[in-house]
């Protein structure tokens, strides 16, 4: 092992270590992720992610509602992980070439401790039950033992987390199309010539329970009891949400553990090869951009198309439906998504851009809790209490709103500070010591890959 020098200091990342394009990518990113968070924060579950609820079928608002399916669902969370990859192998690896021993590991575990605690506090204090902080805390530990792997062995990683993701879904179809099939074999049994087992009886409670709730009539009334909950006192609107949260942390996590890790698993491996600091051809991002929409937009489609075919009716979704696709068609849309934005950073015609995102990235942290507060504020009955009172298009102006305000805010806090407020919070709890805030008179000298 290489010797190493113990005397050089345990602190962050400096500011002339920083790479552009990455603070960049991560500033577009926390935005994009609003894009899809914002419904949730808006409206009832059961209506975000269903146009048909809200009556919305043939107006503005389905095609906001489709526009952000067919395209963006998925894309930018996937994008956010693949920079957490990124992220894991630069803390590391920085550390162990200044510090021997153990201690890189133990500030890398403590980092993600921290990082744990914080979710918790965005899930329950914040009240944003589609966390991400949580997962991402412990996923990073596992990605930790993969951080030395080739970039080829990370992507064959990232393709059996993708096959096994796939699996996972179409396991959980296929028990639903069993539980309907045994339903429905129940049900046409004559109960006044054969008595129903208590196996069969099971079975038909789970089939007309499942079709009730697949109603318009049920989902109204989940739509209904939901806003009560969320516009009335803290009390209600906490036990409404944190139900969730606490699903989402726990049993939701073991769903997810492979959805996640394929874009940690392929950050990893993109860093290693140059592929996300810009350093391969042109060529590169126009065949990730070409094949990764070409193909995910269709699959996508497909998907949307078989759901709008059933007409949101779950029941009728599952029972005709042969194959689940989301996994795949989010992988190559997010692989195609930043093909794109490579590309339009290749061309250096958009330099503006992402210097204007720099410190959106730097600040992802800060800016990501942000925007939980600001919506929970918005839109829940503690707060201004919008919520269920906008259209869906109309939610989008607030997106706007809030990229805008923190477009501005990241921009000038960082050029007075090193840090945004949270990122300076949890660097000075992972080295246990509290970080320089204000900027120094130094020059601060951007590192950029050399432009293949």
């Amino acid at each position: 092992m290489e010797t190493l020098n113990p005397i050089q200091p345990i602190a962050p990342l400096s500011q002339k270590e920083r790479i552009l394009i990455i603070d960049s990518l991560r500033g577009i990113a926390s935005l994009g992720i609003l894009m899809m968070n914002i419904p949730f924060f808006a409206f009832p579950d059961v209506a975000a992610s269903n146009p048909v609820v809200m009556n919305e079928i043939g107006t503005i608002n389905y095609k906001i509602w489709y526009g952000i399916e067919w395209f963006l669902e998925g894309s930018q969370r996937a994008i956010f992980s693949m920079l957490f990859g990124c992220g894991v192998l630069v803390f590391t690896s920085r550390l162990e070439a200044r510090i021997e021993g153990l201690m890189p590991a133990e500030l890398f575990l403590r980092r993600q401790i921290w990082l744990l605690f914080f979710g918790l506090v965005n899930a329950f204090v914040f009240l944003w039950p589609g966390d991400i902080l949580y997962h991402y805390a412990i996923l990073g530990i596992i990605l930790f033992a993969f951080r030395r792997m080739k970039p080829q062995h990370l992507i064959l990683a990232a393709f059996i987390c993708l096959a096994l993701q796939t699996a996972r879904e179409n396991r959980d179809l296929y028990l639903e199309k069993s539980m309907i099939a045994k339903g429905e074999a129940a049900a046409v049994l004559d109960t006044t010539v054969v008595k129903l087992t208590d196996v069969q009886k099971e079975h038909l409670e789970a089939l007309t329970g499942f079709k009730e709730r697949s109603k318009p009539g049920s989902r109204k009334k989940e739509f209904e009891k939901a806003v009560a909950a969320v516009q009335g006192d803290y009390a209600g609107l906490y036990d409404h949400i944190s139900k969730t949260s606490i699903w989402f942390e726990t049993s939701f996590i073991y769903y997810n553990l492979w959805d996640i890790l394929i874009f940690m698993f392929l950050g990893l491996a993109f860093f290693k090869k140059g592929v996300i600091q810009g350093a391969h051809p042109m060529k590169t991002y126009i065949a990730l951009a070409v094949i990764g929409l070409g193909l995910g937009l269709t699959i996508s489609y497909l998907r949307l198309q078989t759901i709008i075919d059933s007409s949101f009716n779950w029941f009728e979704f599952y029972k005709d439906v042969n194959f689940s696709s989301y996994e795949i068609s989010r992988t190559l849309r997010a692989l195609g998504i930043f093909g794109v934005i490579m590309i339009l950073y290749k061309t250096g015609w958009f330099k503006w851009l992402f210097a204007l995102m720099q410190p959106v990235g730097q600040m992802a942290f800060t800016n990501y809790l942000m925007q939980s507060v600001i919506c929970g504020l918005f839109f829940y009955g503690i707060g201004w209490g919008m919520y269920a009172k906008l259209q869906r298009y109309e939610v989008y102006f607030v997106v706007g709103v809030i990229w805008l305000v923190q477009i501005v805010l990241s921009n000038i806090w960082l050029k007075f500070f090193r840090f945004g407020p949270m990122e300076w919070l949890w660097r000075s709890l992972t080295y246990w010591k509290l970080q320089p805030m204000r900027k120094q008179s130094e020059i601060i000298v951007q590192r950029e890959p050399t432009p293949a």
